[in-house]
């Protein structure tokens, strides 16, 4: 991989661990469904023109209804299940249950018969990241922090199942395009909340400067440096990020918010990680990481040529 191709992948690496610590800092002090709401917005805004002026609206003619569901599924739901689950969990916490994503996608796909079987191994990884989420979900959650857990599950889930939406039914349509259809209509979902809860006793510095980072750093940015990445080095070497992206999420939430390294972090982390990598792991007949086929779906059907497959 070329110079820019790894400068491409530090800066995503980073990005993608980013929104758990904005998140927390701008919940403290704002209502969580403004914070989803002011980030789509800011996102959309930047993404619609410069969306238009690449590409055609008539290319999702037909796929109105499945990107539709894709953004409820991916976005609207998700992003809404985050950022209240942050108002009472740690950042550190949030950012691992994610991490498990694709440990959710790959017995999804295997279920839905999408992928190839599982394997011995793809079965370890399962039962690793589980036993991960277990030891995670034993140590550090108590009754009150219970139901904020299961959001986090359910936007896992969510996670997991929009990239199958993506490969399945969206695969056709210019990535770039779609995400930005998809991220206008959840900006457009979450609107009436701009005016419904703006804090009108006041928010920092600091909270404005969490929100305008989500909404252009972690949104907007994100999927164009993406985009330039599986350009650089294709979609498989981008499969590693997913296990860069819980460490940053960690060591902000440690290092800068000051939240607690746990047992259930220390136990729980490495064994998340490990199974995300097993049950992910290339079989002989060549499956695909859930990162692979996330980035696959969502930006290399944009790109021109044989690198489209």
């Amino acid at each position: 991989m070329s110079r820019r191709g790894w400068l491409l992948f530090a800066a995503l690496s980073v990005i993608w661990g980013l929104p758990y610590f904005f998140i927390k800092v701008a919940v403290g002090e704002v209502s969580p469904l403004f914070v989803v709401a002011a980030r789509l917005a800011l996102a959309a805004g930047l993404m619609l023109p410069w969306a238009l002026f690449r590409y055609r609206l008539s290319d999702l003619r037909g796929y109105w209804r499945w990107l539709l569901l894709f953004a409820v599924v991916e976005m609207i739901i998700p992003f809404g299940l985050l950022s209240w689950a942050e108002t009472r969990v740690t950042s550190s916490l949030a950012g691992l249950m994610i991490a498990a994503v694709p440990i959710v996608s790959a017995g999804a796909a295997a279920w839905l018969g999408l992928a190839d079987r599982l394997t011995a191994r793809r079965y370890l990884g399962l039962a690793v990241g589980a036993a991960g989420v277990i030891a995670l979900a034993g140590l550090d959650i108590g009754t009150d922090t219970a139901l904020a857990v299961a959001a986090l599950f359910g936007v896992a889930v969510g996670y997991a199942l929009g990239p199958i939406i993506l490969n399945t039914r969206l695969h056709s349509p210019p990535g770039p395009l779609l995400m930005t259809a998809a991220i206008t209509i959840a900006a457009a979902a979450y609107s009436p909340w701009l005016v419904v809860e703006w804090p009108r006793s006041g928010a920092s510095e600091q909270a404005w400067a969490s929100i305008v980072a989500l909404g252009v750093v972690c949104t907007a940015a994100a999927l164009l440096i993406m985009y330039a990445l599986v350009s650089e080095a294709g979609p498989t070497r981008m499969t590693v990020i997913t296990y860069f992206n819980p460490v940053v999420a960690v060591a902000l939430g440690v290092l800068v918010l000051g939240e607690p390294l746990t047992a259930g972090i220390i136990l729980g982390f490495p064994l998340i990680l490990l199974g995300s990598l097993l049950a992910t792991s290339r079989g002989a007949a060549g499956a695909r990481t859930a990162v692979a086929e996330r980035v696959d779906a969502a930006a290399v059907g944009a790109l021109p040529g044989p690198e489209r497959h």
